[in-house]
């Protein structure tokens, strides 16, 4: 990626230039201007570059849209032993991700407008990837009384949600749904009903039998999935599930979708590329929430994927210290880290023969930035310059400990994967290249 300085201009030249949201994928070349897009499309610098810009020579690696990630959480404030907004933000950029909208099950939670106005304000401060806040459903993600919804979404809350908790009562959720629908806003729910999941540490079954482990069943999830699509269709609000993980929800959900319910959700990496066998011999890292389910769970998601019953992919960041996972695992804390996974994971639906690589990054780009209702994810002219450029083929093995992340509980650590970031770009700022040399 050979470069010369320039007056504020770089051009992207011998790329393969990847838009889901326009339907473009072919040999191409991206002008960036400051902090925006100047131009882009095939056959863009085919007689050169622009005379003083600065030249970054793709080598015919994809050039795409920054992804958008709409689940994670950043742990601060309050929890800065976790991660923070700073090591995520590194952490993202190495994966490519250059929009995050984060959960507000932080110390104070994001059930106020000053904490809203803090996360926005520390990640400009940053200048890492930008972030987006959930705001909360519940005050003190509680359950009972309602949030000021309209209050925090004018203060930049983009959708609403009790995080890592389902609302688990129906007439609450029944009056979230309403209120929310009068401002036009998003619920989004994680869908688990708590009592039968409580004590749970694996997905039931002959697996967690055989360890000896409380089952958490499937029929958790799509219980609350059955329950608040008739919610749904009962008040017109939008629903939104996170992390799907069972073919009965991916169905209904299908079934749904079917017969025009205002429903959308996403699921992460580790319910298409993993089971419940991941478990092994008590590894903690593959404790999840949800979790992990059979094989047939696992190809169902696939398939969810492929259909477009399933709009999107998140990573469902989860940072735990170490503490919190070196414990015997019925008492080791749910969840894994995945922003510099994302990518490349999600690249094996491709790589498998699963799906082609524009719709992949479709579900990684404008699908889930469409979802919250946020004008990134796409290449447009006068748009932020928000980019990545990514090696297709490399492959490499996650090893945890390599990660930027502040936690290290990776999912797939020791795992091959495909598919490596060469460059990331925030507002025409390059803040991450492979091979150690970050800006940031």
């Amino acid at each position: 990626m050979a470069a010369k300085k320039n007056g504020g201009r770089v051009a992207y030249v011998n790329a393969r230039l990847i838009d889901p949201a326009s339907g473009i994928d072919a040999a191409g070349g991206l002008l960036t201007e400051a902090e925006v897009i100047a131009d882009f499309g095939p056959g863009l610098f085919a007689g050169g570059a622009p005379q003083g810009a600065e030249t970054v020579d793709c080598g015919g690696h994809v050039l795409c849209p920054g992804l958008v990630d709409i689940r994670v959480q950043l742990r601060e404030p309050g929890e800065e032993h976790k991660g923070t907004l700073a090591s995520a933000g590194r952490s993202a950029a190495a994966g490519g991700i250059t929009t995050m909208v984060c959960l507000p099950n932080t110390d104070p939670v994001i059930d106020n407008v000053s904490v809203v106005e803090f996360v926005a304000r520390r990640a400009r401060k940053l200048g890492l990837a930008k972030v987006y806040p959930y705001g909360a459903v519940t005050k003190g993600l509680q359950g009972k009384e309602l949030a000021e919804m309209g209050t925090l979404a004018e203060a930049g809350a983009v959708a609403f949600t009790d995080g890592v908790k389902a609302v688990s009562d129906a007439l609450v959720m029944r009056r979230a749904l309403s209120y929310a629908s009068t401002f036009g806003l998003t619920i989004v729910q994680h869908p688990e009903e708590p009592r039968l999941a409580d004590g749970g540490a694996m997905n039931s079954g002959e697996t967690a039998t055989r360890l000896g482990l409380a089952g958490i069943p499937g029929e958790a999830e799509v219980i609350i999935v059955e329950r608040d699509l008739r919610l749904v269709e009962m008040t017109g609000g939008k629903l939104h599930f996170g992390h799907l993980s069972t073919a009965a929800a991916v169905e209904a959900v299908r079934r749904a979708k079917a017969r025009q319910v205002n429903v959308a959700c996403d699921t992460a990496p580790p319910y298409f590329a993993l089971n419940e066998t991941a478990v092994g011999d008590y590894r903690t890292f593959a404790k999840l929430s949800p979790p992990l389910r059979p094989e047939a769970d696992r190809l169902a998601v696939v398939e969810g994927i492929k259909d477009g019953t399933i709009d999107a992919i998140a990573s469902d960041h989860a940072p735990q210290d170490e503490e919190a996972k070196r414990l015997p695992f019925a008492q080791a804390a749910f969840g894994g880290i995945g922003l510099e996974t994302l990518l490349a994971v999600s690249l094996g639906l491709y790589h498998n023969g699963h799906m082609p690589l524009i719709e992949v990054l479709r579900r990684l780009t404008c699908g889930p930035a469409d979802l919250v209702g946020l004008s990134v994810g796409r290449l447009s002219k006068g748009g932020p310059a928000d980019l990545i450029l990514f090696d297709l083929e490399r492959g490499w093995k996650v090893d945890a400990d390599d990660l930027l992340s502040k936690s290290k509980n990776s999912p797939f650590d020791g795992c091959p994967v495909q598919g490596m970031v060469l460059r990331c770009v925030i507002d025409g700022r390059p803040v991450f290249e492979a091979g150690g040399s970050k800006v940031k």
